[in-house]
């Protein structure tokens, strides 16, 4: 089977890079389905979590790494540091041998393959998050979506997102991933 993780990575930063790309300067402030966080908050989330991606894959560690990226790390110009980070982000993955690494993550050893893929499935999730918060399209690639759901399913009912969502059995990749988060579509 064809590994695609590096593939489903560029597409969950183009969803979501699509997204920010729409905030207009009166949405950064406007509330998202992650009840803790208004727009620009989950914005600098996850541009925090791709700032982390180049050091983890050179062997650093959560406590290297430490507090140096802390903080509102969007600036001016937000979208310019979206965009930065998230370049910076993809090309430490797609560099040659990284996702054959092992990184350490807050829970431990784990395969920068899997690592990849944890962030892909939550660039897509957010994606749509981002999108209901903006009022615009918020469908989201529907492979991306599949390949997030198998990768988020086994956290399902765990303390890392709200109680999962009943859905029937033939919905979409898309509703599935977001009902195994907690959210509702």
């Amino acid at each position: 089977m064809e590994d695609r993780t590096l593939e489903l990575h560029a597409i969950a930063m183009d969803e979501f890079g699509l997204r920010v790309a729409m905030v207009g300067a009166e949405q950064w402030k406007a509330p998202t389905p992650c009840a803790d966080w208004d727009v620009r908050a989950l914005v600098n989330h996850l541009l925090v979590e791709q700032l982390w991606v180049p050091s983890l894959l050179e062997g650093a560690t959560v406590e290297e790494v430490g507090d140096r990226f802390d903080g509102d790390r969007l600036g001016e110009d937000p979208v310019a540091s979206w965009t930065e980070a998230a370049t910076a982000a993809h090309a430490a993955f797609a560099a040659p041998g990284a996702l054959d690494r092992e990184v350490t993550l807050s829970y431990g050893r784990t395969p920068a393959r899997r690592y990849c893929m944890e962030m892909a499935a939550d660039l897509a999730v957010h994606a749509w998050d981002l999108a209901r918060a903006l009022g615009v399209d918020e469908r989201v690639d529907a492979g991306l979506m599949a390949a997030a759901y198998d990768s988020l399913a086994p956290y399902a009912g765990s303390d890392i997102f709200g109680p999962p969502v009943p859905v029937p059995q033939d919905a979409d990749p898309q509703t599935r991933t977001l009902a195994v988060t907690g959210r509702r579509v």
